[in-house]
């Protein structure tokens, strides 16, 4: 299981990554972070939603609420990615690119005796 830690630190790329793939509501991003890691991230509404909402605001993503046609499901509050979202993805993934690399060589480096 991943530490709480870095589970909070990495929620933004994530789920900017997760909604440039299309929109989602909440229940599905849970869903497919769980799935993506291999059951090694999991996430709760308590943990996703303030997020959700702190990015709304930073205006990364958006929100709106969608019902089905058919309406056989209770409206469900859809989130997309936005144009400032994107750019900030960019960002993050250079971030955690760097992060990534001085973690590799840090890791491939021989112990000094």
């Amino acid at each position: 299981m991943i530490s709480k830690n870095l589970t909070a630190a990495s929620s933004k790329p994530i789920i900017l990554g997760i909604l440039k793939q299309g929109s989602s509501y909440g229940y599905l991003i849970i869903k497919k972070i769980k799935e993506m890691s291999g059951g090694e991230i999991e996430w709760s509404d308590g943990m996703l939603y303030p997020v959700l909402q702190r990015m709304v605001k930073e205006g990364t993503i958006r929100s709106k609420w969608i019902v089905d046609d058919a309406g056989n499901t209770r409206p469900r509050k859809y989130y997309e990615i936005t144009e400032l979202g994107k750019k900030e993805l960019l960002e993050e993934k250079k971030q955690w690119m760097k992060v990534h690399s001085v973690l590799g060589l840090l890791w491939d480096i021989e112990p000094s005796v």
